[in-house]
Order: C-alpha cells, then sequence, then structure tokens
C-alpha cells in the first residue's frame, strides 16, 4: 500500500491536490477522523480487489487539536507496519490566503465567535505544526495557479504523469457529433466502401475493407496527418489536468471508413495510455449495446 497524507492551511489548495491524486488513481478520503485511520487500514489491507493500493487522506484544521498533536505517533505505527507513507503540506503566505478568502466569501474553519480571519490563520499554522513538521514535501502555493499546482502533484508521484484515459470513437454524421468528443476528425474525403456492393454490409473490421482502402494513397496520407497530430498534442494533454480525452473519427454512417481509422489508431497508441478504449457508436448501437468498448 501507497499511503499519502495531505494537508495544509484553508484556502492552500488541499481540496485540488486531492483532486488530482484522484486523477492519478488513488482513492481520496478527505477529513477521514486519524483514529480511523489504522481500523480502516488493517481492513483495507485484507482486501484482495487492491482497490485501496493507492490511497490519499485529507487531514486538515477540522480535526481535534489532541489528534492532530499525536499525528507523528500515527506515522511511526504505520511505517512500523510497512506501510509506505508519505506527507504532503500545502501553504500560502497570510496576504494571499486573506485575498483569497475574500474572494470566495467563504468562512475558514477557526473563525469562530470574535476570532477574526487573520487570527484564525494564526492559529491554524500553529495547530497544523506536527503535520507541517512532519511533512516529506511541502509546496508554496501563493504564487501558483491551480495547473501548476496539479503539476507539482503530479511530479511528486513516481509515474504519475500521463494518467490519461483515452478513447477512440467511430461514429456516422448521419446520426450527429458525438457530444462528448474532444476532437473530431472528418474523413469522409476517403473514397466510400459503401458503393461497393460486396463491402457494403461488412465494417472497416473486416479484412476486405481494410485492403480495399489501403488500395488508395489517400487512406495513408489522411491516417499519417491524424497521428502525427495526436501523436504531437496528446502529450501536452497528459502534461495537464486532463483526465479523459475523447478523439472520434466521423464517415458518412459510421461503419466502414471511420472504423477502420479508430482500429488502426487503437493499435498505434495502445502501450503508451494506461486506459485506451474503443468504441464504435453506429456498430453497437445497430447490435443494441451502445454503451460496449473493446477490451
Amino acid at each position: 500500500m501507497k499511503l499519502v497524507f495531505v494537508s495544509g492551511l484553508s484556502g492552500a489548495g488541499k481540496t485540488v491536490a486531492l483532486k488530482q491524486y484522484e486523477d492519478i488513481g488513488y482513492y481520496c478520503i478527505d477529513n477521514l477522523p486519524l483514529q480511523l485511520v489504522g481500523p480502516f487500514i488493517r481492513r483495507a489491507l485484507r482486501r484482495s480487489d487492491g482497490r485501496y493500493e493507492r490511497l490519499a487522506i485529507g487531514i486538515d484544521a477540522r480535526e481535534s487539536p489532541r489528534e492532530i498533536a499525536r499525528f507523528p505517533k500515527y506515522l511511526e505505527s504505520l511505517r512500523a507496519q510497512g506501510i509506505e507513507v508519505s506527507v504532503i503540506f500545502l501553504r500560502a503566505d497570510d496576504s494571499v490566503l486573506l485575498q483569497r478568502y475574500s474572494e470566495t466569501r467563504r468562512r475558514h474553519p477557526l473563525a469562530q465567535g470574535d476570532c477574526s480571519l487573520t487570527e484564525a490563520i494564526r492559529q491554524e499554522r500553529q495547530l497544523l505544526a506536527p503535520i507541517a513538521n512532519a511533512a516529506d514535501a511541502t509546496i508554496d502555493t501563493s504564487l501558483k495557479n491551480l495547473h501548476a499546482l496539479r503539476e507539482e502533484i503530479q511530479g511528486l508521484v513516481p509515474g504519475g504523469g500521463g494518467k490519461l484515459s483515452l478513447m477512440f470513437m467511430s461514429f456516422g454524421f448521419k446520426n450527429g457529433i458525438p457530444e462528448d468528443a474532444d476532437f473530431v476528425f472528418d474523413i469522409r474525403t476517403l473514397p466510400n466502401p459503401h458503393w461497393q456492393p460486396e463491402l457494403r454490409k461488412l465494417t472497416g473490421r473486416d479484412a476486405p475493407v481494410v485492403e480495399w482502402l489501403e488500395q488508395h494513397d489517400i487512406t495513408a496520407r489522411l491516417y499519417a496527418d491524424i497521428r502525427g497530430f495526436l501523436e504531437r498534442w496528446l502529450p501536452e494533454y497528459q502534461k495537464q489536468d486532463r483526465a479523459y480525452l475523447t478523439v472520434a473519427i466521423g464517415c458518412t454512417g459510421g461503419q466502414h471508413r471511420s472504423v477502420y481509422f479508430v482500429e488502426k489508431l487503437g493499435e498505434t497508441f495502445r502501450g503508451r495510455f494506461d486506459n485506451l478504449a474503443i468504441r464504435h457508436r453506429e456498430l453497437w448501437t445497430r447490435l443494441g449495446d451502445a454503451g460496449a468498448k473493446t477490451p
């Protein structure tokens, strides 16, 4: 098990950090009482499905001062069990935190009664000192925007970057463009196998259709352009905060040309992404299983 405690000052970006760990593939729990961490870990370790192999737990000022003071002892106990534990602490300058609270108009968790926001921030620094002092990495978010923080979190996790789930989808323009598509490529300029009687009832997954399309030079040229575009730009999306991306390839009916392209793109990019799926919208709609995906 890999366990990450994510903590920090209110307004410093803990929620964003937890969300990034979730996108990377961690099971995230916000504000789990420290007294329950031990029992939860023991139960998680007994599971055989690997659901909690990577776990991130958010701890903040909502926890009791007594339990926060005991945080180093909790760490010592977990590490004694052979669990790989790390602590990330997020901080920011007082002036930045004041500005952020002013913009969001949220109430600080310690700003109760006559306690001002400035005093609440000071108290929180003192309260969370045992966690801050035990941190393996401290991130100052004073000058960071949301994207910069997410990129830094990715950098802290071995193999954390590049966890982009990619789907290639074929479709027919006659039934409309997929609403969830991020990129849409129109390949109706290619010769259409539909007009070949012997190919009409086949699909772009069938060898005769593949062979017929590959006899035309324009097929290879268009495929090379689309593949080159994706090879150039998909890594840029991996560097950002995108968790999912859908590339839709469309022809007239969604049966021949687009299916061929999607299958070929799947072969090209499989292995470059942890999660890659293929969907042929019109084929599975016709078969009554629009949500199906290939392995």
